[in-house]
């Protein structure tokens, strides 16, 4: 499976399943970009990322964080 920046959900699933002792309230959307540059599924231009979309992975990523 290919991930692009339009997959957050994909991504977030892929970052909770690789960080999974991370304290997602203490994550910054920096950490959010670089980690998602090294999935080895992401194949999108990394210039494409903005704040949005940064913030869209941390939302899902913590909606599954506090939802389990």
């Amino acid at each position: 499976m290919t991930l692009t920046w339009e997959s957050t959900y994909a991504i977030a699933l892929e970052l909770r399943r690789q960080y999974p002792e991370v304290n997602i309230e203490k994550v910054t959307l920096q950490q959010i970009y670089n980690w998602t540059l090294q999935l080895s599924e992401f194949e999108d231009d990394p210039s494409l990322a903005n704040d949005d979309i940064l913030y869209a992975i941390y939302q899902d990523w913590y909606e599954e964080y506090i939802n389990g």
